[in-house]
């Protein structure tokens, strides 16, 4: 049985927004840091990916959509300069 690459990206999506929760969980990551971020947005574009070239699902597609903008407002957020005395 041979799986196609867009549900390997799925599964590696998966896996890596799963991960995120739990290391944020196990308090090894902060919901705040790039890391985070990042594993969540590569997350949803590997899942994304598995939606678009395999079994289209329109309400999961919207949460994944929905997961890589949260994900980007943060890493955007994080990168953008705040004044002094603003956290």
């Amino acid at each position: 049985m041979t799986i196609p690459w867009y549900d390997w990206a799925g599964y590696l999506g998966v896996a890596l927004v799963l991960l995120a929760f739990l290391l944020l969980q196990a308090h090894k990551l902060h919901g705040n840091g790039l890391t985070y971020q990042l594993m969540n947005v590569v997350g949803a574009i590997g899942v994304m990916l598995s939606l678009l070239f395999g079994a289209f699902n329109a309400s999961a597609f919207v949460m994944q959509v929905a997961w890589l903008v949260i994900g980007t407002y943060g890493i955007v957020r994080r990168r953008t300069p705040r004044p002094p005395g603003n956290p």
